[in-house]
């Protein structure tokens, strides 16, 4: 087999592709400030921009997993990084024209990057072995703090430099980039790839099977709980995603009294042991499943460590006044958290490699609506209680649901071909 097999290849470029999304997504965040400005937004106008993405995202996540799974992952993922590429470079077109002009390419923004993980996941139900599949994840995930960080630090220095349009520009192009190199390497399947070896593609197909079995039925896939364990551990997880990434900044700003212009740096902590834990929990699951300990135990117990772990952090987290220890317990929760990649996130893929695409679609859906009532649920705390400690807490009592919901009904053997 070559130094470089082909299949690192498609991890790595799709792991690029996340890296990008992320950090397209993020700019607006830092460049809201300046156009606010210029634009003379109000709060609620600011919030309508800010938003406006996700009622595209949420559109094309089931849909992308169809096409994917139909037409393959290739040419889906690179529709949508095209798409929400050419909408990143046209924003600051769309914001001189009105704010209707700006909030339906935010829209479109968002059906590009629908498709994302639905796509990638397809592509990793054919190429990827099942005993690496959870270091893929975990590769694939730990993008999303590396982006959303990058995006943070580098967007203030470009906007200062170069004024706010030229982020959304800048950001935008690297998109048509990847998607030079994204053609020359990516192909639906091993079968086809042009530059595959031999020795490669029967390892490929010896442990997943040859490119042929057609995608599950919705039918099937609805009424089958261990999806539904999927689903509602991905509502769960990214309940507490959302809440910190929304209001994060402002519990270190306002709940523990750092000067506003630390919080950047102070936020990059937790984000950075996220990267490292995401690779390492994934390392680990693949690592237990070598060394022949059960699948379905592996994903519950590695469900067990992340939902577990950063519940009992977030339960707690809110009562400490010490910005050092607050800082290094919200880092403990992202280490615990990093096992999550080899549990649910990676369990897609276990019980039905041909449509992991569209059950991500489907949990993909379920967890990008935390962004909208969690975000806003731990707002009504605040107003109503002042307390952090019981925004946190909420957090931590849908992850023990979460928790509870898919020991009970999640399975890691094959339940589709």
């Amino acid at each position: 087999m070559s130094k470089w097999p082909v299949r690192y290849n498609i991890v790595a470029l799709a792991a690029a592709a996340v890296f990008i999304c992320y950090i397209d997504r993020v700019i607006i965040s830092i460049a809201i400030i300046p156009m606010s400005a210029d634009f003379g937004w109000d709060a609620e106008e600011q919030g309508l921009v800010l938003s406006s993405f996700f009622l595209g995202y949420l559109l094309t996540q089931v849909v992308g997993g169809w096409l994917a799974e139909r037409y393959g992952g290739k040419v889906v993922l690179a529709g949508g990084v095209i798409f929400w590429s050419l909408s990143t470079i046209l924003t600051p077109i769309a914001a001189a024209g009105g704010l209707t002009a700006l909030l339906i390419t935010r829209v479109l923004m968002g059906v590009g990057e629908g498709v994302t993980f639905p796509s990638i996941y397809a592509l990793f139900g054919r190429w990827i072995p099942v005993t690496v599949r959870s270091r893929a994840i975990g590769i694939l995930f730990s993008m999303i703090p590396l982006g959303s960080v990058f995006a943070l630090v580098a967007t203030p220095w470009i906007v200062t430099h170069y004024g706010w349009e030229m982020g959304f520009y800048l950001f935008g192009a690297v998109g048509f980039v990847w998607w030079l190199f994204w053609q020359r390497n990516a192909t639906r399947s091993p079968e086809i790839h042009p530059r595959i070896s031999q020795e490669e593609l029967e390892l490929i197909q010896n442990d997943i099977g040859s490119d042929e079995t057609e995608p599950p039925a919705m039918k099937a896939l609805l009424a089958t709980p261990a999806v539904w364990a999927i689903v509602v551990a991905h509502f769960c997880a990214n309940w507490g995603g959302y809440v910190l990434l929304a209001w994060m900044p402002t519990y270190i700003n306002k709940g523990l009294g750092v000067d506003f212009a630390a919080v950047g740096i102070f936020t990059m902590i937790p984000a950075a042991f996220s990267f490292l834990a995401l690779n390492g929990g994934g390392w680990l699951a693949d690592k237990l499943l070598r060394h022949g300990l059960d699948k379905t135990r592996v994903r519950k117990t590695m469900q067990a460590i992340g939902f577990g772990g950063s519940a009992v952090v977030l339960s707690l987290v809110g009562y400490v006044e010490s910005i050092p220890l607050a800082i290094a317990m919200m880092s403990i929760g992202n280490i615990f958290g990093g096992a999550l990649s080899g549990g649910f996130g990676v369990n897609h893929l276990d019980i039905a490699p041909r449509g992991a695409g569209v059950i991500m679609g489907l949990s993909n859906t379920a967890g990008t609506i935390p962004g909208v009532i969690g975000v806003y649920v731990s707002g009504l705390i605040l107003q109503a209680t002042d307390s952090w400690a019981l925004v946190f807490q909420t957090a931590a009592g849908v992850m023990i649901f979460g928790l509870l919901f898919y020991l009970v009904f999640a399975k890691a053997e094959k339940l589709f071909d």
